[in-house]
């Protein structure tokens, strides 16, 4: 399966997660819909690499690499879930989505990577789209401060890191759900951590309305993790990472058929999915 398509099948499961995440995070909190994800992504991959044959054999360095990319997919669903929770799903998306810059200058000044002319052109309509997402959001959310836009960027620039380190990993040792499971078991220990301190419980709310919704955000954001590394180990992070970062087209088509009792979409929003959209397609057909 052509690594395109398997980044498709992340941006949407992706997309599905942010979706049910604004869901539950009406009556729960980012903390709680981040244990919960990692809980789900850890008993769900750790029961598929001990039925399909067990713990694999991997290069320690790979393993050292995941453990790092573990640390840092806890930050991004805190800062992702944050970011949902102040400005909303489709505009918190589409800043998260400017992931493939940073991955993309990685990959071409670290790994040595080429990147023709219409990947080139295809990042630049993604990061048009994101602009025109996030102009002037005060008009349109209550209570918006400058700084919640940190929030999404900041978990793009975790998730821009974290894509080359995986690709880099996978170079090494092609095993994706063994280290995507690795992955999920270091963001739950670095979260059972935290909440062992004085007064981190509290910010755990496990409401009964909210836990379908946080089941369901747990399951799309581990099928993404999953299908995003089986695309790495087949694919180039330049190509990968910008066409797994087009979720916020997803995002709004969902938006607009399930939650549009919590968001409400306009042109600018529109305009900014089909550049999204067109620049997936510049992706899709360089390779």
């Amino acid at each position: 399966m052509p690594a395109q398509l398997i980044a498709l099948m992340t941006a949407i499961s992706y997309a599905t997660c942010l979706i049910s995440a604004r869901r539950a995070l009406q009556y729960s909190t980012p903390m709680t819909a981040a244990l919960a994800s990692a809980i789900v992504q850890t008993v769900t991959l750790w029961s598929t690499v001990f039925l399909t044959g067990g713990i694999p054999e991997v290069s320690p360095v790979a393993v050292i690499l995941f453990i790092i990319v573990g640390i840092l997919q806890l930050g991004t669903r805190l800062f992702a879930y944050t970011g949902v929770a102040k400005i909303g799903a489709s505009r918190s998306s589409t800043l998260q989505a400017t992931s493939p810059l940073v991955s993309t200058v990685i990959a071409l000044t670290i790994l040595q990577e080429e990147a023709g002319f219409a990947v080139l052109m295809g990042t630049l309509l993604v990061v048009i789209g994101i602009i025109l997402i996030s102009w002037r959001p005060e008009k349109q959310i209550l209570n918006y401060r400058w700084w919640h836009i940190l929030l999404p960027l900041t978990a793009a620039l975790f998730t821009g890191v974290n894509h080359p380190i995986r690709r880099y990993a996978l170079q090494i040792s092609n095993q994706p759900v063994f280290l995507a499971a690795l992955m999920g078991i270091t963001s739950l220990t670095c979260i059972s951590g935290y909440l062992t301190l004085p007064g981190a419980i509290k910010r755990l709310d496990w409401n009964r309305r909210a836990l379908i919704p946080l089941l369901s955000t747990g399951i799309f954001e581990t099928l993404g993790i999953i299908t995003v590394i089986y695309a790495l180990s087949v694919g180039p992070v330049v190509v990968v990472a910008p066409v797994a970062a087009t979720y916020p087209l997803w995002v709004l088509l969902g938006t607009v058929v399930f939650s549009r009792d919590l968001e409400q979409i306009n042109v600018r929003i529109f305009i900014s999915a089909l550049c999204v959209m067109t620049g997936t397609a510049a992706i899709y057909t360089a390779n």
